[in-house]
């Protein structure tokens, strides 16, 4: 089977671990993906992207497999994340649109991927046919060695023979769904008299060795202003990405992480069902809902007076949640060290804190995050 050609090269550039959401051309490779490689399913194609740099900064080699149209919903992201922090992502993707296509929707966006991607300056590798297979670890081992996104599209034509029919996977097996959803949720909010800053510096006063993840724009520099630290990954850019970057952290090593995120940000994710099935028990996320778009002028988000980020929490399969609407609450939640993952919404009020600017570019944060992380051991065979 070429799927198992594939995958030859995948493991022989080092991969540890793949992140996908699944194509119909590709069956068979995401079965044996899944039978091989540590597997995360993933929602929305952009959460990868995230996900993929915190395993990455926490020492592991990713890779995401995706379907081609996958690209459009990536493309913020890889531009805002590994690109300016120079974050390998290697990307497996079945290229739809140029080979016996059925589907007269895939093809306006993706017959056009080679010139977007030179647009956008991304490397890519194009597999056409089965001979080419070797290519991909090539363009495995470049994402790594040169820091940066690489784009490996290959042709369904690889995985199909003479008839033109792809390999049949075995039929999936789901195990008995029978489950029983009970429990009791009243909540009251109150209106908040304090703002974000307030519960940032509630919390940063507790760290110990903790990797924290901050949502990008003001919370950043709010952290900064109260305790700067090598262990703070300040997010620059990549809107919604904050949960995933976390998530590949605390799935990636041992040591706890906390994610400062906005209600914004996560109302416009797909990751909390996935932090719900990997189930890090490290991961607290520390959901700061101020009920607005904090950092571009306080916009009235969904959460203000409609969604509750606790009850989207529960209803993605996070049970260990609690509401926070004063510092001694928060600060008593944080403390608390049960097991996670943990979701923590902070009820608080608009507004954003004069803090100066993070004075680091991208990559000083990068350096810095990872000096702090990783062993010299990890540096020399991960990142040469």
């Amino acid at each position: 089977m070429h799927e198992e050609g594939a995958l030859h090269y995948v493991a022989s550039a080092g991969v540890d671990t793949v992140v996908s959401l699944p194509c119909d051309r590709t069956q068979s490779l995401y079965c044996l993906i899944q039978e091989n490689f540590r597997h995360i399913t993933i929602m929305r194609e952009e959460d990868g992207v995230g996900l993929c740099a915190g395993l990455f900064l926490a020492g592991n080699r990713p890779m995401m497999h995706i379907q081609s149209s996958g690209l459009g919903t990536m493309l913020n992201a890889i531009m805002t994340l590994p690109v300016p922090y120079e974050l390998p992502l290697p990307v497996l993707v079945s290229w739809r649109g140029v080979h016996r296509e059925r589907s007269e929707v895939q093809m306006p966006f993706n017959i056009h991927l080679p010139d977007l991607l030179d647009a956008l300056d991304i490397v890519y590798t194009v597999v056409h046919e089965a001979g080419d297979l070797d290519r991909i670890e090539g363009a495995i081992a470049d994402a790594f060695e040169h820091h940066r996104p690489h784009i490996i599209l290959v042709s369904p034509k690889v995985w199909e023979g003479i008839g033109g029919i792809a390999g049949v996977p075995p039929a999936p097996i789901f195990p008995l769904r029978n489950r029983e959803i009970s429990f009791t949720y009243n909540r009251t909010i109150t209106q908040p008299l304090w703002r974000r800053a307030d519960a940032i510096a509630a919390v940063a006063t507790l760290l110990t060795d903790e990797l924290v993840v901050t949502n990008l724009g003001v919370p950043g520099n709010e952290l900064f202003a109260v305790r700067d630290r090598p262990e703070n990954f300040y997010m620059m850019g990549s809107y919604t990405q904050a949960t995933p970057i976390g998530l590949g952290l605390a799935l990636g090593q041992d040591r706890g992480v906390v994610v400062f995120d906005g209600d914004a940000s996560l109302l416009g994710t797909a990751i909390l069902p996935v932090v719900a099935a990997e189930a890090p028990n490290n991961l607290t996320i520390i959901a700061l809902d101020n009920g607005s778009f904090g950092s571009t002028g306080d916009q009235m988000t969904h959460a203000y007076a409609v969604s509750d980020l606790e009850l989207l929490a529960r209803g993605a399969g996070i049970t260990n949640t609690c509401k926070v609407q004063d510092e001694e609450s928060l600060r008593t939640a944080f403390l608390a060290k049960s097991p996670g993952p943990r979701f923590i919404h902070v009820v608080i009020a608009p507004g954003n804190t004069k803090a100066p600017s993070i004075p680091f570019q991208a990559r000083e944060i990068r350096d810095r995050f990872m000096n702090a992380v990783w062993s010299p051991t990890m540096k020399q065979t991960l990142f040469c």
